[in-house]
């Protein structure tokens, strides 16, 4: 194959991104675009780059070094980047490398000025713009020079950013390759950037152009403060001009300089609103063209807009496809399920097959369009009242995009129409016999999958779970389960409610429900301090739990002296329990009878932190002191007026909440439970298709939707290219914050906490589990590191019901995440841990280690000294 050392702009396109990088590739397709100027230039392309790394072979020890860094180690990734930077800056340029590089530049004008700018192939890509991790070099001129900053631009591929960047989004640094662009100078009278979405709220109607004077580099490095303009539909809607008092100009000899800005200027628009509106009609050419909101970078000169790059938004959170041009409202299912993390394909589509309602995908996660229930006077305010009670946050940020006015439109209500969630027709008597009779259907129902899918292969098995699938939407649309749900529900808030109004007392139901019976969830975490019992007696067992062990470990288990025990012990709790995991509505997800290296930490937290009998006690301990609150409840109540037939409402209430909140968890339970046996099901089919080499690994399936994989089984062929796009996709969606509520123009609404009372730089979230306690924060992302002590307060992104073996040996919690009646909530209620969710960027704001307060009947978090 001939090398091609150099390209012209004109001839680079997406197709050959590999030859002349990321950033060549946009501006070659930005130069077809009708009425889009883009400066005439070439670029310097991969092969050239290839040919200089061949000049050094020491860098090939030196990558591998690389590669086996901790990202975090700053020093040494610095250290070592430099190295090879070093290295390829004092490799001369061969001859004839040289040679292509001075002609291509003698079409510009061999002493004209130019930009010189780095174009790696992992670079503007539609997952990872990579904006500002290599170099640009302005207003380079004549030939050396060129050659010169070629080079740095070569080197730049191991700045620190770049390699810090790149170890982070899971690149490697041996496939990315370094072209090199070269354009003609232009020497703006103003630019900026122009971005077709709001960068900030993601508004895909809203364009923002950020102007200064000069080079756009004094906008960049931060050295003045641009004009802003926005954009709407032709017209400015927003506008501020910043007083620019200084700029960076080109110099004739090459280089640029800092200047200032007459003062008379200083306050004047870079932009006229005419130039503003204009710029944004380019803007949406370009954005039409790739099919994606884009980040451009701009320069007027001339009283025409020159484009100098134009690269994909990647921080936008994607938008649900509705395809009916009609604007939609959507609420994110992942806040309400306690899972925000993305999940994959498979997942995705199981849970949409087996959910309620339509779900729509975006970002790896899930949507419920709200639109037709908030356009309904009556719906709405059933919709707003039961989503205010659980994620106070999602009811403001609703009520924000109906305060718009014609966002929504307003439809009048079709008669009586369906009762809200939170309605309390048909209520179910006060019976725990009920509760017996739902926990009994479902374990019936989960028994007759188990047994029925054992024979069930190829075609055949996803005709089955398509018939399964609808036993599941039944069972969880059984109307009696769904009002003893809503019976707990109601009767957590009447008391809360009631006794707020006539005793003064803030969720006096947390109190009230500890230790209530049937709660699956809370029993699972109570059972894991049983496990605990029987390992705690066994020193050699402990130090082999101690020692790091593999996936493979209840195999090895049973060596140890009491390891036979300890095992049973623990494959009792799988057997009851095993189906759980993190993120468990994600049936991709590793379920702890798959991974049970899971539970150790927690085992040896609960072997260090608690004495013999811990569950037994402390459940018994939840109901006395529950029973001693009910007890002085009603008597204050019976000294107030009308006290007797207040006591007698509160004494049926406190009896109804605790028949029935345990119950509370159950449904999500057999779910799961069904989940992992499609799961498994699923992984045979998997195992055959490996077998027959349609599929290099099992977990391959995990990226086809449920469909697809159908699909593949009867045919025996899957897309190998589908499923290295939806990899990189997932990789991609981590990245992405997925919004409480999202708008079809794009945009994410973000709620507001509107409370008076809260202590200055207190962090604010909703109260979920009363009472003040004061510790040291563990910040935990992985339930896997966790490593706590009696005492400790846990804060974490969210807590689903995998998440409860830790909750018996912390004293407090703190999610980013959360509602009154999602798990985490329930279960520290149960506990009679002070809690608070939805504690926006608690993670990042609180530091693993330092002592805060948390207050759970008040709804917030102090940092302390």
């Amino acid at each position: 194959m001939i090398e091609q050392y150099v390209l012209d702009l004109q001839e680079a396109d997406r197709t050959r991104i590999a030859v002349v990088g990321g950033k060549g590739a946009q501006l070659g397709g930005l130069s077809r675009i009708e009425g889009i100027s883009v400066p005439a230039g070439f670029c310097v392309t991969t092969d050239a780059f290839r040919r200089i790394m061949t000049q050094a072979p020491s860098i090939d020890e030196r990558l591998d070094q690389l590669s086996r860094l901790d990202p975090d180690d700053r020093e040494a990734v610095r250290t070592l980047s430099a190295e090879i930077r070093r290295i390829i800056e004092g490799i001369v340029v061969p001859g004839d490398l040289a040679a292509a590089i001075t002609r291509a530049l003698a079409g510009l004008g061999e002493q004209a000025a130019c930009a010189v700018r780095s174009s790696a192939t992992a670079e503007d890509l539609p997952t990872a713009s990579f904006a500002g991790q290599q170099d640009t070099y302005l207003n380079v001129v004549g030939p050396a020079a060129v050659l010169r900053h070629v080079s740095r631009c070569w080197a730049s591929l191991f700045t620190e950013r770049a390699v810090t960047y790149r170890r982070r989004i899971g690149i490697d640094h041996r496939t990315v390759h370094m072209a090199v662009v070269v354009q003609r100078m232009v020497l703006p009278y103003a630019s900026g950037i122009l971005f077709t979405a709001d960068p900030v709220t993601g508004n895909r109607k809203v364009a923002t152009v950020d102007a200064g004077f000069g080079l756009g580099e004094a906008l960049v490095s931060g050295l003045v403060n641009p004009d802003v303009f926005k954009v709407r539909d032709g017209e400015v809607v927003g506008r501020a001009v910043a007083a620019k008092q200084r700029a960076v100009h080109a110099l004739p000899g090459g280089g640029t300089r800092e200047v200032a800005v007459d003062p008379q200027r200083q306050e004047q628009p870079a932009l006229t609103d005419a130039q503003a509106v204009r710029l944004v009609e380019l803007g949406r050419r370009i954005e039409a063209h790739f099919g994606r909101p884009q980040d451009i970078e701009w320069c007027l000169a001339d009283d025409g807009f020159q484009i100098v790059q134009s690269r994909p938004i990647t921080t936008l959170f994607p938008v649900p496809e509705s395809g009916d041009g009609e604007n939609h409202v959507y609420v994110s299912v992942g806040h309400q399920q306690m899972m925000t993390d993305p999940m994959k394909p498979l997942g995705i589509s199981v849970w949409q097959l087996t959910a309620m309602a339509p779900m729509h995908e975006a970002g790896g996660r899930l949507f419920v369009d709200a639109t037709r229930r908030l356009a309904s006077p009556a719906s709405r305010a059933g919709l707003l009242d039961v989503v205010g009670r659980g994620d106070p946050l999602i009811r403001d940020a609703l009520e924000t995009v109906l305060a718009r006015g014609d966002f929504v439109p307003s439809l009048p209500d079709a008669g009586p129409g369906r009762p809200s969630a939170g309605s309390t027709s048909a209520p179910i008597g006060t019976d725990p016999a009920v509760v017996t009779e739902l926990i009994e259907r479902s374990r019936a129902s989960v028994a007759a999958l188990e047994r029925d899918i054992r024979t069930k292969t190829g075609p055949a098995l996803f005709e089955f779970l398509l018939g399964a699938f609808e036993e599941h939407k039944r069972s969880l649309g059984d109307p009696l389960s769904l009002r003893a749900v809503m019976a707990g529900m109601e009767a957590t808030w009447w008391l809360n409610d009631k006794l707020w109004e006539w005793l003064g007392e803030k969720n006096a139901a947390d109190t009230l429900t500890l230790s209530a019976p049937g709660n699956v969830t809370s029993e699972m975490g109570l059972a894991l301090l049983d496990v605990a019992d029987v390992i705690r007696p066994r020193p050699e067992v402990v130090a082999f739990l101690q020692d790091a062990p593999d996936e493979g470990f209840l195999d090895e288990l049973a060596k140890p002296a009491g390891g036979t025990e300890a095992r049973d012990a623990i494959e009792a709790y799988l057997h009851r329990y095993g189906m759980r995991c993190v993120g468990e509505i994600d049936i991709t997800r590793p379920r702890w009878s798959e991974r049970p290296t899971t539970l150790v930490p927690a085992i040896l937290d609960n072997v260090r932190n608690f004495g013999p009998g811990a569950a037994e006690r402390r459940f018994e301990q939840g109901r006395h002191t529950a029973r001693k609150k009910e007890h002085d409840v009603l008597s204050r109540l019976r000294a107030l007026p009308d006290g007797d037939r207040k006591a007698d409402d509160t004494k049926r209430m406190i009896d109804r909440v605790r028949t029935f909140i345990g119950y509370r968890e159950y449904p999500k339970y057999g779910i799961v439970s069904r989940y992992f046996i499609y799961k498994r099901a699923l992984l045979e089919e998997a195992g055959r298709l490996v077998r027959a080499g349609v599929l290099p690994e099992e977990e391959d399936i995990f990226y086809l939707t449920f469909q697809e994989l159908h699909d593949a089984v009867r045919s025996n062929r899957v897309d190998d290219r589908l499923v290295q796009r939806r990899k990189d996709a997932f990789r991609s969606y981590h990245a992405l914050t997925p919004p409480r509520v999202l708008t079809s123009d794009g945009e994410a609404v973000t709620g507001t906490y509107r409370r008076d009372g809260v202590p200055a730089g207190a962090l604010i979230g909703l109260p979920v589990s009363a009472g003040t306690v004061e510790g040291r924060a563990r910040v935990v992302l992985d339930m896997a590191d966790a490593d706590l002590e009696a005492g400790d307060i846990l804060v974490t992104t969210f807590t689903d019901p995998s998440w409860s073996p830790l909750f018996v040996g912390i004293a407090g919690l703190v999610t980013e995440v959360g509602g009154l009646m999602t798990h985490g909530a329930v279960i520290a209620r149960e506990y009679g841990l002070p809690a608070v969710v939805g504690v926006e960027q608690a993670t990042r704001l609180i530091r693993d280690g330092q002592r805060i307060r948390v207050h759970g009947t008040g709804g917030y978090v102090e940092i302390l000294p």
